[in-house]
């Protein structure tokens, strides 16, 4: 006879708000003005334009609500800035942004580790192979990677991104990810995400370390 386990109870919508609120306070000085800040601006205008319409009434019930969206989408973006930016110079940052990548985007985290904690993370999906690497000097640890990965998927095309180099930060590092072209139809994603299992493991052990396994960073 199997006992049923009781499903975990859903967090309420309010308390998640004022979870990310409480988190995002933290990292972000004066987060409470900030948000008054833009209702009050969004709202002004709005409701400025009802008084000159003569109009106050409705234009004030339509500035009231403009105003309201505003306020949450400008607190969405400060939020998940304040993610990134919690997780920003971790060890394996990068993999955890890749980790909440949407879509049909196989990663494989230190797939590639030294003992100086630069890491390499492997991405498979429509782009083919995707090499990200993360650590002071990941240049050689990345070219390395590129080597025997071109070795066990020959033809496939294998991209590099290094995470600090450029314009790559991890805030933008999904989003570089997902700008690659699709090169690769479906079937042959599965191919290669099947030849790269006979691909040796790393002797090394991921680098101890903070890793930002407590923050949930926004997926895209």
């Amino acid at each position: 006879m199997s006992v049923k386990m009781p499903e975990p109870k859903k967090q309420r919508w309010y308390v998640q708000i004022i979870e990310t609120y409480k988190f995002a306070s933290k990292e972000i000085s004066f987060l409470a003005l900030r948000l008054l800040a833009v209702f009050a601006v969004v709202f002004g205008i709005i409701f400025a334009i009802g008084v000159a319409l003569n109009m106050p009434v409705i234009i004030g019930i339509l500035a009231f609500g403009t105003a309201l969206l505003s306020t949450t989408y400008y607190f969405g973006k400060i939020a998940e800035n304040a993610a990134y930016s919690s997780i920003e110079g971790q060890v394996g940052a990068a993999a955890s942004v890749l980790n909440a990548l949407r879509g049909a985007w196989l990663v494989t985290p230190a797939v590639g580790v030294d003992k100086n904690q630069n890491m390499v993370h492997r991405v498979v999906g429509r782009p083919g192979i995707i090499l990200v690497g993360e650590g002071s000097r990941p240049h050689s640890l990345v070219l390395e990677q590129r080597k025997a990965h071109a070795r066990y998927a020959q033809g496939v095309p294998i991209h590099e991104i290094i995470v600090g180099e450029g314009d790559v930060t991890i805030s933008n590092l999904q989003k570089r990810v997902k700008k690659l072209g699709k090169s690769l139809r479906p079937a042959e994603v599965t191919q290669v995400r099947n030849r790269l299992k006979a691909l040796p493991q790393t002797a090394l052990p991921i680098p101890k370390g903070p890793l930002p396994t407590n923050r949930k960073v926004p997926r895209r």
